[in-house]
């Protein structure tokens, strides 16, 4: 086995003296801009456990922002990579052909095909790569320029990708003028509906994708103007948001009436993260053009664009990449989607149990508001007794089970995002919610 059921052993409290030291060295030489969640040096990881210079170890339920999809240095993605590099690191796929990029095109395509049909692949270096060649390939499509984006949402850090950003300024500020005819509209979020619906009202007759058509095109710009709507089908930092799923099937059928991209960002949602390989899967709608990254190679940097192959219809020369599709990161992915797949129906029942805890925990702790999710992407939000988000007791949350070796990771204004590697089993997510309730305990009700 990856795992075995143990509890995070914390020998020396974080940050002891190696960590203390590196992190020194870290500071005189890298970016201010890094946010680093936490002291954590690590010396190694494995499963879902990572182990720090210091000798502590920690149950992992971020894995790298859903990144390590297989675990930390799982051995048959570490085998893959060590064969391909041994044959050879780069050979450019924008001017040569390898089998390891075209069989992971293949996988790709194949796993679309029940919903969005026959479909072609770009490989990218990472998500906000894919977010940005989108753009351009749904205005070169259509041939129109107009974007419209969702309130809450991320779809990464490049110039481009911040303007569909709307989850927090500081990825905007003093960066402008950023990409123009780019609009944010609400999402569809039940627990806090921006047109102040009951939850269980907005589940079922959701109205946002619908205001796009009453507000929108009547009174700010023609419909025939807007090249793609750019959505998560799950929303990521904007705090792990399961939409209404009649928001999904109306952005379809506003999209198919007026010739508009349905542009589904999975770089968190897709790779299994739901139960199925991609969200659009598990909620039943299909886009025009699907983007994914992060758990496709278990941390080895690629992304891809998928899109119907009636859409990419750019020609020769006009996008490219010197290492995307890089050989290495091809055979990490390919070999992860073959661990993944064979995973799916274990990813759906651990997630449910998963919630079936949490829901036994928000009976104990009334600071727990509002249990949302599917598969291993699953979300907590909290708030204070009159209802406003508990945003400082989530960050004294993170803190105190960090001390405890339990790494969690925060979005929205106060959400605990739960995306721990996909090979996690019940057995370690009862340990790692033993101390969540541990913390929750200690830190009472705000």
């Amino acid at each position: 086995m990856l795992n075995t059921v143990k509890k995070p052993e914390i020998k020396i409290p974080p940050p002891g003296p190696k960590a203390k030291a590196m992190i020194e060295r870290d500071h005189a030489v890298t970016s201010p801009s890094y946010i680093k969640e936490y002291p954590l040096v690590v010396e190694r990881g494995e499963g879902v456990w990572i182990y720090d210079v210091d000798g502590n170890s920690y149950l992992d339920f971020m894995a790298g922002i859903a990144v390590a999809s297989t675990g930390h240095s799982h051995p048959k993605v570490v085998k893959a990579i060590q064969d391909a590099a041994a044959k050879f690191l780069h050979i450019c796929g924008t001017d040569f052909y390898y089998e390891s990029m075209v069989t992971l095109c293949e996988k790709l395509s194949k796993s679309v095909a029940p919903y969005m049909g026959q479909s072609k692949v770009f490989l990218t270096n990472s998500g906000t790569e894919a977010v940005d060649g989108a753009i351009k390939l749904a205005r070169h499509h259509t041939r129109r320029s107009k974007i419209i984006s969702f309130k809450g949402a991320f779809h990464g850090r490049t110039l481009a990708a911040i303007t569909l950003n709307s989850s927090k300024v500081t990825q905007k500020a003093h960066f402008g003028p950023l990409l123009p005819e780019v609009y944010h509209l609400p999402y569809s979020y039940p627990f806090r509906c921006a047109y102040k619906n009951e939850k269980t009202w907005c589940e079922s007759n959701c109205v946002c994708a619908n205001k796009i058509e009453q507000d929108w095109f009547p009174s700010h710009f023609a419909p025939e103007e807007v090249a793609a709507i750019f959505v998560e089908p799950i929303q990521g930092e904007g705090g792990y948001i399961m939409p209404a799923l009649k928001f999904l099937k109306d952005l379809r059928a506003i999209c198919d009436k007026h010739g508009i991209m349905l542009v589904f960002d999975e770089v968190q949602s897709g790779i299994g993260r739901t139960g199925d390989m991609f969200a659009a899967e598990t909620l039943g709608v299909a886009p025009d053009i699907l983007l994914t990254a992060k758990g496709i190679a278990s941390g080895m940097p690629i992304g891809a664009i998928v899109a119907k192959t009636s859409v990419m219809t750019w020609g020769r020369g006009t996008h490219g990449s010197t290492y995307g599709g890089n050989p290495v990161c091809c055979a990490a992915a390919n070999a992860t989607i073959e661990i993944i797949e064979g995973q799916l129906p274990t990813i759906k029942k651990t997630g449910l149990y998963f919630k079936e805890q949490l829901k036994i925990l928000q009976k104990k702790h009334p600071v727990i508001a509002d249990i949302r999710g599917v598969g291993l992407m699953i979300g907590v939000e909290f708030t204070l007794k009159d209802g406003t988000p508990a945003q400082d007791y989530v960050g004294k949350l993170e803190q105190l089970a960090f001390r405890k070796g339990l790494l969690l990771l925060s979005c929205g204004k106060s959400t605990i995002r739960f995306a721990p590697p996909l090979v996690i089993t019940e057995g370690e997510v009862k340990v790692g919610l033993e101390i969540l309730d541990q913390c929750l305990t200690e830190l009472g009700t705000p």
